[in-house]
């Protein structure tokens, strides 16, 4: 797969400089920094102060948001709470306790601060004021309590809790106290990291008198071996209160064992409080059904909703439902992006929401008073590479609200208040909406701290607060740009370049090349902890990262082409990009690695096979080896057997197990390569990455497995991820520089 296609039109305008620059003495457009001043190092990366997503006291003027630090020597990170005056923009520490609040929330009448925290290790309400004072704990819930939400009106709170609903063995055979054996009879026995032990998490509504708990609280599952919040990562923030307060949606996929593991039917449940009925809003929908919020006006509820059962990367649709009528419409479907967070208005006149977007996410709003705005449509879009939304020049009803490049989260719209008279008077104030959006915002750089914004598209971005500055002002940064590589069926793949700080385009440099993981999971602006290109980037490296085919925010059909096809047009991609950046000045084509993890280290397993002598070293971190045992080794089987297009042992036999499986081609490796694997993955559980380190190690290719027997999918345990980092990069200098 050799790309014969002219470099200029293989190259972004930021490579094209720098070759001109080498070649006719044009001034290049990335400039070296100072030197002397620090580079990130990991432990670096654990000094950072993590921003948490904020709450609004009731008028809007107060925030509250964690911060989560680390203090790497004990192994523990911790979270407490801060409160920002808007007015003032300042920010007051309310909490140093031994352990993390956690969910906090304002009561109905802003007088308290509710949240969580650990009692005998056990999760119970606390409450305190917004000064801090008056801190005590409201419940003793047997067992403790997994996530909480006060109703607008602070007559009840829903909690969640583990109910058991079977027996254990030890129960069945009581003369067997010291036994350890688990006993299964159909699927779902295990999910993401945990064994299911016959309990079940259920959504519990109680009444509160003076904010305490008062009588019994009602199960709203009672009796139901199903999960609410939705398994293995739900929370409360799945679950809405309506305005009033008389009603409570929850999400469940009311079906469990071999029908739940192929099945992503879930549906919203609306529970009415007084009379104690339920039912069922999305019944008629056969996919995912998600992340309910309710309008504070309440005559309309949103969420999340796919519509194919089993695909978990089908098109997420913002559903709107009139709530008097349960009428239903779909907001964000001509958009043809996936959305992934939803926030109203305080006047409940516009709905925003996040999608993904070309490698990057923005913020949309959805005007319901005047639901045509032709504004918003092909002059928010001008200027576009690569796939294009479907029928792009029709009139939208929605606005594009951001336009930098980054990762937004944490969405709030909250009161927009004058705060004297002077200011009422003034232009800008004038033009102003009658709310704010506040927001969570991060780079591949830098990780998210809370800005404040109109909800206008020209309105700047403010900083709400500066917890890494510190850090960040003492360091040389990396830096980023993206760029279009055409791949081999002619179309652009958008692809991130990064580059070490003190770049010099007249250096050659040891390159990354980044493979995705998902499989259908964007390239784009969020902070990792573990997958960090600023870390890569300060190491020396260039980074490239390619959002190859199958990943969202291109459009569907990029998304979906994957499907049915892990080793054609999405390994076509990596190939081509590589190849374009190995034909570029400042990268050393003789030391380039190709490094990823989950469907990313797949990509590099049948990269290993393929490469023909591009990549001098690999790193797979938990990735799938072999299709035929991932089909059953793994939980959610809905998974495999949507993107495998069936099960291996069909007739005819999908041809993804024949010709996509990376183990079918271990007599073409060559290259060095590093194992890394962990006990706890059921996503992709060990024995792939076991599987594959025997293979390699039989062939006899330079290899190492990294094994963490306490950790799961992912690696989060502060110094087993420095851990991680550091074999990562020892690797590297071993095999690649």
């Amino acid at each position: 797969m050799i790309c014969n296609q002219s470099l200029k039109h293989r190259l972004s305008l930021t490579a094209l400089t720098l070759l001109l620059t080498l070649s006719l003495g044009w001034p290049a457009t990335l400039q070296a920094q100072s030197q002397g001043d620090p580079v990130l190092n990991e432990e670096m990366l654990w000094k950072m102060s993590m921003v948490q997503a904020p709450v609004a006291s009731p008028d809007g003027q107060r925030l509250v948001y964690g911060v989560r630090t680390t203090e790497l020597a004990l192994n523990k990170s911790q979270t407490d709470l801060y409160i920002l005056d808007l007015s003032l923009q300042k920010s007051t520490r309310l909490t140093t306790t031994p352990s993390s609040e956690s969910e906090v929330r304002w009561s109905p009448d802003g007088q308290w601060l509710v949240f969580l925290y650990s009692v005998d290790g056990q999760m119970q309400m606390h409450r305190m004021r917004p000064d801090g004072s008056g801190r005590e704990c409201l419940s003793a819930v047997p067992g403790g309590v997994e996530g909480f939400g006060l109703s607008p009106q602070g007559g009840h709170w829903f909690y969640l809790a583990r109910v058991r609903m079977e027996p254990t063995l030890r129960d069945r055979y009581p003369e067997l106290p010291l036994s350890s054996g688990r006993l299964y009879d159909q699927l779902m026995h295990r999910h993401w990291d945990r064994w299911h032990d016959g309990t079940y998490s259920h959504v519990f509504v109680q009444a509160l008198r003076d904010g305490y708990p008062n009588g019994k609280a009602v199960d709203l599952l009672e009796n139901q071996p199903y999960h609410s919040p939705l398994q293995p990562m739900g929370s409360s923030s799945e679950i809405a209160w309506s305005p009033d307060g008389d009603w409570l949606v929850y999400p469940s996929k009311k079906m469990n064992g071999n029908q739940s593991a192929v099945s992503t039917n879930s549906d919203l449940y609306a529970y009415h409080i007084p009379s104690g009925k339920t039912q069922n809003l999305t019944e008629s929908n056969p996919g995912y059904d998600t992340d309910p919020v309710f309008s504070p006006d309440g005559q309309h509820l949103a969420w999340l909703s796919m519509a194919r059962d089993g695909y978990e990367a089908d098109l997420n649709r913002v559903a709107l439902m009139e709530w008097s009528t349960r009428s239903l419409r779909y907001l964000n479907t001509e958009l043809d992006r996936s959305a992934y967070e939803l926030c109203w208005a305080p006047d409940s006149k516009s709905l925003y929401f996040g999608v993904y977007d070309q490698g990057s996410t923005k913020v949309y709003a959805h005007p319901l008073a005047s639901p045509q705005h032709s504004s918003a449509s092909t002059a928010t879009r001008s200027g576009r590479k690569g796939p294009s939304p479907r029928n792009e020049t029709a009139v939208r009803s929605w606005i594009e609200i951001t336009t930098e490049t980054a990762q937004y989260s944490g969405l709030l719209a909250i009161p927009h208040r004058v705060t004297n008279k002077a200011e009422s008077k003034t232009t800008a104030t004038k033009q102003r909406s009658n709310h704010r959006l506040v927001f969570l915002k991060s780079t591949m750089l830098r990780p998210s701290e809370l800005f404040v914004k109109e909800p206008l598209r020209s309105a700047p971005e403010t900083p709400l607060t500066h917890c890494n500055d510190s850090l960040y002002s003492q360091l040389q940064s990396a830096r980023f740009e993206s760029s279009w590589i055409t791949s081999s069926d002619g179309k652009a793949v958008q692809t991130y370049i990064v580059y070490p700080p003190n770049f010099d385009p007249k250096r050659r440099y040891p390159t990354l090349i980044y493979c995705q993981g998902g499989p259908q999971s964007m390239i784009g602006q969020a902070f990792s902890m573990r997958w960090n290109f600023h870390l890569m980037a300060a190491k020396g490296y260039i980074v490239v990262a390619p959002n190859r085919r199958g990943l969202p925010g291109f459009g569907q059909a990029w998304n979906e082409q994957i499907s049915g096809d892990w080793g054609g047009q999405a390994m076509n991609d990596l190939l081509w990009v590589t190849d374009s950046v190995r034909r570029l000045p400042f990268v050393d084509a003789e030391k380039v690695a190709a490094v990823g993890a989950s469907f990313g280290g797949y990509s590099v397993y049948w990269l290993a096979g393929h490469h023909n002598g591009r990549f001098k070293s690999m790193i797979a971190h938990c990735g799938v080896y072999n299709l035929e045992s991932m089909f059953g080794q793994t939980e959610e089987i809905f998974f495999s057997q949507w993107d495998m297009k069936g099960r291996p042992w069909d007739r005819p036999k999908p041809a993804s197990y024949t010709w996509f499986s990376p183990h079918k081609t271990v007599d073409q490796w060559t290259s060095p390569i590093l194992v890394i694997h962990n006990e706890n993955d059921f996503r992709v559980p060990l024995a792939q990455g076991l599987e594959a380190y025997t293979a390699a190690q039989l062939r006899g290719i330079k290899t190492k497995l990294l094994y963490f027997p306490d950790e799961n999918h992912w690696v989060v345990k502060p110094q087993n991820s420095v851990l991680w980092q550091k074999v990562f990069f020892d690797w590297l200098d071993e095999t690649l520089r």
